[in-house]
């Protein structure tokens, strides 16, 4: 085996043990993947594609695009076309904006709220760009699932974004909690998965690499300047007094049950 094949037969292991420790995957699936264009994102689409081609279980793949008018950076998306074209996954590309600098006070977690809830017209506090982003685009993936008939929304946030989730809302929220590995709606019939749960970020940066996976064209101006970015350089600097952290993290979320959840 090549390097290259031999470092996916080690991210594909540990995605396959996601989707049986967490229930992820069940027979007659249909699950739309929200392709950012990123490395992580792209990774995602390329082993469920590679999964769906094997008959147990049965699932359909889908993937979507959210290009957003208001945030200055772009992805190839005839590059993101063809990625899709050669796994023979369907790929949408939907435009979409957001005109008011306010959200509506709302529980954003809730993709119903999210859906149904109209832009005031009476001014309230500014929202950060990442946070109004963030907000669209997540009415544009459950509106899109809904009108699929997608059971599941696939993202591909790996865990090294989990366990920076976690130092997040301690640091900023005085709560304990991450993105689940797979959450559960309460109000509609979808299900948000993170199949890449259980695989570090440096694998699948270096099967990017191996991949020549395309690079975004121009990067998000406020990607380095956010609460994230300080959660991710405390944890890199735990990691170097404690090499073991990501266990002690990671055993700390299963012990609490916080990587299955139903909202």
């Amino acid at each position: 085996m090549t390097e290259q094949e031999r470092l996916l037969k080690k991210i594909n292991e540990r995605f396959i043990k996601a989707f049986v420790a967490f229930q992820l995957l069940e027979d007659d699936d249909h699950i739309l993947v929200g392709l950012s264009g990123g490395k992580d994102s792209l990774m995602l689409t390329e082993l469920l594609a590679r999964r769906s081609r094997i008959q147990h279980p049965r699932f359909q793949v889908e993937a979507i695009h959210v290009r957003m008018e208001d945030i200055q950076y772009a992805t190839d998306t005839t590059y993101l076309q063809q990625f899709c074209s050669n796994l023979s996954v369907p790929l949408h590309i939907v435009t979409t904006s957001f005109s008011s600098p306010t959200i509506p006070p709302a529980d954003l977690s809730s993709p119903k709220a999210v859906s149904s809830v109209a832009i005031p017209s009476q001014p309230q506090k500014p929202k950060p760009p990442c946070f109004l982003c963030s907000w669209n685009r997540r009415k544009q993936l459950f509106n899109i699932a809904q009108e699929l008939g997608c059971n599941k929304i696939a993202l591909g946030h790996h865990q090294d974004d989990l366990l920076h989730t976690a130092l997040m809302n301690l640091l900023y929220q005085g709560r304990f909690a991450t993105m689940p590995a797979r959450l559960r709606m309460k109000k509609m019939p979808l299900q948000i998965i993170r199949p890449l749960c259980l695989v570090p970020e440096r694998w699948i940066a270096q099967y990017a690499e191996m991949s020549h996976y395309q690079r975004q064209i121009k990067v998000c101006p406020y990607e380095h300047d956010t609460n994230r970015t300080t959660a991710r350089k405390l944890y890199e600097e735990a990691e170097r007094m404690n090499p073991e952290v990501r266990f002690s993290l990671w055993n700390a979320l299963e012990r609490d049950s916080k990587l299955i959840e139903e909202e």
